[in-house]
């Protein structure tokens, strides 16, 4: 595994793992009232984006941080609308 891989798969660990206190404080209390469905909705269109660049390239720390973040930004629009 190269310098340039380990670099790319911490940023992309470090970046994923951010939202997860926001998901797991949605998760506990079912309270959304205070999140922005626009803006999560918007940072969902961009995550699937980076996806699909990382495809083009190639580069899996990319593709995988990106699933990640998409995987809890997707969670927390559900939850939105479900209890929002």
């Amino acid at each position: 595994m190269t310098v340039e891989t380990i670099i790319g798969m911490t940023a992309a660990i470090i970046c994923a793992l951010s939202m997860f206190p926001q998901v797991w404080k949605v998760h506990l209390t079912k309270k959304t009232h205070d999140l922005s469905l626009g803006a999560f909705s918007s940072l969902a269109s961009g995550l699937v984006l980076w996806i699909i660049y990382g495809i083009i390239i190639g580069r899996m720390p990319i593709i995988a941080g990106n699933a990640v973040g998409l995987a809890f930004c997707l969670y927390i629009v559900f939850m939105k609308i479900r209890h929002g």
